[in-house]
């Protein structure tokens, strides 16, 4: 890897194009290195896991509405496909569907480091591209190399949640470096597209703070539906700002740390492997990542106490991001409101540490529910937990060591007799270095458990079959999952829209 270093630069600097970020990065986009084969096993398995949270999803509201705006608009010629229904759509407006789906329950896949991310938020629109220009399965493995390798990489030197701003402005560069692989597209090209999708996918936190709504969901598809269009209009000899990251006006100097400020990226060097997808990890439960290891030590403590109304007190000793993001940081009278908003709740550590020490257990639609949020006894014990950032937490969490990097939590439980309880846990169960690490029989079974109901067996084993041959895969559109009409006809009704 190189690291790069990274600054604002007046409009008077000589400051080639060569040299901008975006170009680097295009610039790995378009080499044509081989995929090694743990990268190339673990897009498998992430594509499998992206169908069983869709899956999971596909009834619920936001998705529905989602899928209706991309039901209108068909194309008569080859298309991308959506999620659960039989028919060709325009590229952009799959990947906004889909990419819905896949985010909508908070149950795919993260990296954290200076940032945090869900890099299979890649997926969607990279799928949808491919599926419209009649790409092979071995076209989509490197794009979704290179979609992997860009974010991660940009989450790794660039912080935006310091400065309020929503971690889908790496996603919208990702896509459109990715797309710009699976097209072969020159650097140039490569570069205007990413400068446009970042100057289209910039937004605010707001969308992850106090009362969430389902934006939360549409928000990383819009970026990915907002990367096709930009490669499009790029692939057709349209520019974008530049530079986009480096100008005196642009994105370091205004919406992150300023002009004096200086960012280290790391990125591959020319004909390095592509393996960034092999520091990601998946969720075993439908809740923030940073909630992962909390819940499996929940369901562990709460197994050792007879009695949780004989809670005084639980403090949660935990990192930086964990605090003020989803813990009493945060300042958000929201998390703690039993009539919050599922959003919410998926973002109340508070909420879902009772939850979880009560059931020990955690499902991603009986642990949100609302009978469930308005137990009594769930809601006393639900404001009796606090957090508290921790030095070494934030430490071990902006670790570069994959061995120590954690994203756990001390538990100390107070009793009404004064008696303590204390244990902690640094990663998930299913973390790559947790106690239960996910293999492709684990992505198997959360994708036969999601999918139970609402996908047909006989379709269930027709996808896993294809996917698990991606590789020699000549239609993509085998990817796609289509439900029984009984089934789809269960979903809400929605008003109609403009489009």
């Amino acid at each position: 890897m190189i690291d790069h270093t990274v600054r604002t630069h007046r409009s008077a600097e000589d400051f080639p194009k060569s040299e901008h970020l975006a170009y680097k990065i295009a610039q790995v986009a378009a080499d044509p290195v081989a995929v090694p084969e743990e990268t190339r096993d673990m897009i498998i398995n992430r594509i499998i896991d992206n169908a069983a949270v869709s899956a999971a999803s596909v009834l619920r509201r936001p998705v529905t509405v989602a899928r209706r705006q991309a039901e209108s608009h068909p194309v008569s010629a080859s298309g991308a496909a959506v999620f659960g229904i039989p028919g060709s759509f325009s590229a952009e407006w799959a990947a906004l569907a889909n990419g819905v789906a896949v985010r909508e329950l908070d149950f795919h896949d993260t990296f954290l480091a200076a940032e945090y991310s869900h890099p299979g938020d890649n997926i969607p629109p990279i799928l949808a591209a491919a599926q419209q220009a009649g790409s092979t399965g071995e076209d989509l493995i490197r794009a979704l190399a290179t979609g992997y390798e860009i974010q991660v990489d940009l989450v790794r030197g660039m912080c935006l949640h310091e400065h309020k701003i929503d971690h889908v402005a790496h996603l919208g560069p990702s896509v459109a470096a990715g797309i710009g692989t699976l097209l072969n597209l020159d650097v140039d090209t490569i570069y205007q597209a990413i400068g446009q999708a970042l100057h289209t996918t910039t937004a605010t936190r707001q969308s992850r703070k106090g009362e969430i709504s389902s934006w939360k969901a549409f928000a990383p598809a819009f970026a990915g539906k907002m990367a096709i269009e930009a490669v499009d209009r790029a692939m057709r000899g349209e520019g974008a700002p530049s530079p986009i990251w480096e100008g005196e006006d642009g994105v370091i100097a205004w919406l992150l740390s300023g002009p004096d400020h200086e960012y280290t990226i790391p990125l591959p060097a020319a004909g390095e492997e592509k393996r960034a997808i092999l520091d990601t990890f998946t969720k075993e439960h439908s809740a923030e990542y940073q909630s992962q290891a909390p819940i499996d030590l929940a369901r562990r403590m709460g197994a050792q106490i007879e009695d949780t109304t004989q809670i005084e007190s639980i403090v949660l000793h935990t990192s930086h991001h964990t605090h003020y993001v989803i813990g009493t940081g945060s300042n958000d009278p929201q998390k703690f409101d039993p009539d919050a908003s599922r959003e919410t709740l998926d973002h109340s550590i508070m909420y879902i540490f009772a939850v979880a020490l009560e059931d020990q257990a955690w499902h991603h639609e009986t642990s949100y529910s609302p009978e469930r949020a308005h137990r009594p006894e769930t809601i006393e014990l639900w404001k009796k937990i606090s957090t508290v950032e921790d030095a070494e937490w934030t430490r071990r969490y902006h670790s570069t060591d994959p061995q120590e990097k954690a994203f756990g939590a001390r538990a100390v439980i107070t009793f009404k007799d004064g008696s303590v309880m204390e244990d902690e846990i640094a990663v998930a169960d299913a973390h790559p270095y947790g106690a239960r690490p996910f293999a492709r029989e684990q992505y198997i079974n959360k994708f036969k458990t999601l999918a139970a109901g609402v996908i047909s067996e006989a379709e269930q084993e027709r996808f896993l079959t294809a996917v698990q041959s991606l590789p020699n895969l000549a239609d993509l559109r085998e990817l796609n999952i289509e439900l029984a009409p009984e089934v789809l006809a269960k979903a809400p009704e929605t008003p109609k829209g403009l489009l």
